[in-house]
């Protein structure tokens, strides 16, 4: 299982929800603190502002689930499927994701700061316009994905594979040129400026 940043323990649960059928059931600004859910399946579930924090999805499939200004606060998801999973305006800040599987996973807006995907397999999903201050990206896979108009400050990006990566507007401070696979990724030309300043460039007008 991946390790949060800094070593932190996951938040203790309190009660259990098992290999309950949720199937098509819509969540409507309900409220869970501290539950574990095993073997959940939230396939096709809608969720409108519901908020969940300090909990363990553990095995819940949230494949084609739908989540719009919902609130996933220091949570820990581990073997979880999130397939063509939509969160929209979502809070997601300080939750961990472990042994996950995603695929075409689209996150639009919303605070995903300090967000936990170290070697995510997120080839070919899309985020945009998401703040992911402080998230740990180490060793992500994001071949082909869209990263756009992203807030990145302070992301870890180690050896992340950014291959062919549409990356416009997203801050890439972080980027660790040493490291990370870039090959192909998309940039606009201010990007272009940034970027040959970090490789030591001395960019000047003509």
């Amino acid at each position: 299982m991946a390790e949060r940043k800094h070593g932190a323990a996951a938040p203790p649960t309190e009660t259990t929800i098992r290999s309950r059928e949720w199937e098509f059931r819509d969540l409507e600004k309900e409220t869970f603190q501290r539950v574990l859910f095993v073997d959940v399946d939230l396939t096709e579930t809608v969720n409108r502002g519901s908020v969940f924090e300090e909990c363990t999805f553990r095995g819940v499939r949230f494949n084609c689930s739908v989540h719009e200004d919902a609130a996933f606060l220091n949570c820990t998801f581990t073997r979880c499927a999130l397939f063509d999973a939509a969160f929209t305006r979502c809070k997601l800040t300080g939750s961990m994701f472990s042994d996950c599987t995603y695929g075409a996973l689209k996150v639009s807006g919303g605070d995903w700061s300090f967000a936990g995907l170290p070697g995510a397999d997120l080839r070919g999903s899309r985020f945009s316009s998401v703040r992911l201050r402080e998230a740990d990206l180490t060793g992500a896979r994001l071949e082909s994905a869209e990263v756009r108009d992203c807030d990145l400050s302070g992301a870890w990006l180690h050896s992340s594979d950014l291959t062919g990566c549409d990356l416009r507007g997203s801050d890439l401070a972080a980027l660790d040129l040493d490291s990370a696979r870039f090959r192909g990724a998309v940039i606009d030309p201010d990007q272009a400026m940034t970027v040959a300043a970090m490789f030591g460039f001395d960019v000047r007008p003509g």
